[in-house]
């Protein structure tokens, strides 16, 4: 089978013809459809994420279909491997309902490897039943950028105010559920993007600008996408007092000092880290509900460089999805 690697931190991804992996106990193997490419990919390939091991097969946004092993899952039938691939179940975040900080869980695409292949291995426990309305390719994005989303947004409580600072595959499709939900949404896009500030109003946004500029209101929460951890400052500069800045990336540059004033107030600065099962569930049963317009990019594997390239330089409007055999 085809496979995009990558060998070491910094490197690009080399295109090989690997073996067929087999699954072992509470394994499935997944013939994959279409696997999201996401910016945590360009961290893991520039060496950002310390504990991801080389050389490793990325993609976490793997939408395919069971070929064989497991039970859950029936042969042929439609799932998708998310970032959470094991957790221990023993250790206090586990017993606690807190999985996504298992001290020695392991993320799809970094510690085992993931969707850039024409198959992959996954423990069926932390696969996920997919909605039908989504095509294959429609439905990568919903596994890491719909997500991430989705518990960030929970970390917003009763918001009426959302500020989304990075308008790209995580941003559009959480506008759109938060507008479902009635409430408004604010988009801050590079400064000068205007063609990413006429996306964002397209996703539901009620007002999109610069990120170096103030909304119209004040926010009751902010959500980073964004990697720039200058963007935190400017968030809270944004929220009114009691708000809070959520920041949803699993890197961001080191944030710059600022003022005790534009924090004083109660305003909070909180991190949201990876997923848990219960949230891929609960997110998918809302995918099911909303009609969210995934835009996606497609791109055979063999272009999957191209892919990180066009993601890394901001060319894209949404999600890039790879394609085996496309």
């Amino acid at each position: 089978m085809l496979s995009a690697r990558a060998l070491s931190p910094g490197a690009p991804l080399q295109i090989l013809d690997a073996p067929l992996p087999r699954p072992q106990s509470g394994q499935v193997l997944v013939q994959v459809k279409a696997c999201g490419v996401c910016r945590t990919d360009l961290h893991i390939m520039d060496g950002e994420i310390p504990a991801c091991r080389y050389p490793v097969t990325p993609g976490h946004e793997v939408v395919g279909i069971v070929h064989e092993g497991g039970t859950r899952f029936a042969r042929g039938a439609r799932i998708g491997i998310p970032w959470l691939a094991w957790t221990c179940g023993q250790c206090e975040y586990c017993t606690s309902g807190r999985e996504n900080l298992c001290e020695r869980a392991c993320f799809t695409g970094c510690h085992v490897d993931g969707g850039y292949a024409e198959y992959v291995v996954a423990d069926e426990r932390y696969c996920l039943a997919l909605p039908e309305r989504y095509g294959d390719a429609e439905a990568a994005p919903l596994l890491c950028a719909g997500l991430i989303g989705y518990r960030c947004y929970g970390f917003a409580g009763a918001a009426q105010r959302i500020g989304l600072y990075g308008f790209g595959a995580a941003a559009h499709v959480l506008a759109q559920v938060a507008r479902a939900d009635g409430r408004r949404v604010f988009a801050f896009t590079r400064g000068g993007d205007s063609a990413g500030q006429r996306f964002a109003l397209e996703c539901g946004a009620h007002w999109a600008g610069g990120a170096d500029e103030m909304p119209p209101q004040p926010l009751d929460a902010a959500i980073i996408f964004a990697p720039v951890g200058a963007l935190v400052p400017q968030a809270l500069r944004a929220v009114k007092k009691g708000g809070r800045v959520i920041c949803g990336g699993i890197h961001m540059s080191d944030i710059p000092s600022f003022p005790y004033a534009w924090l004083w107030g109660e305003r909070e600065i909180v991190s949201v880290a990876n997923l848990t099962r219960a949230d891929g569930e609960r997110f998918m049963s809302v995918a099911a509900r909303l009609p969210i317009r995934t835009a996606v990019r497609t791109y055979r594997l063999e272009q999957a460089n191209e892919a990180l390239g066009d993601l890394r330089a901001g060319r894209l409007s949404g999600a890039a999805v790879l394609v085996p055999g496309g």
